[in-house]
C-alpha cells in the first residue's frame, strides 16, 4: 500500500500522456478558456455601453402591487 504497482504508474503515465501528448492539448484547454473568458468580460463591457434603462429601473414587468408601490 506504500508503494505504488505498476497499475498506479501506468494510470499517471496515460494521464499525462492525455495532458500533454499530441498538438498541446493542454495548451489548447486553455487557449479555449482564455477565449471564454475574453469573451465573457466583453460581453460585460457591452451591457455597460447599451442603451438600457437607466437609474437602477428595472426593464422587466411588473405586478399590480409593484405598480401601486411605485406610484406612491
Amino acid at each position: 500500500m506504500g508503494s505504488m504497482s505498476i497499475w498506479h504508474w501506468a494510470i499517471v503515465i496515460v494521464v499525462i500522456a492525455l495532458l500533454f501528448g499530441g498538438r498541446g492539448k493542454l495548451s489548447g484547454i486553455m487557449g479555449d478558456a482564455a477565449k471564454g473568458i475574453r469573451a465573457f468580460k466583453d460581453g460585460l463591457k457591452d451591457d455597460t455601453d447599451s442603451k438600457g434603462p437607466k437609474d437602477g429601473v428595472s426593464s422587466l414587468p411588473r405586478t399590480e402591487a409593484e405598480k401601486e408601490d411605485l406610484n406612491r
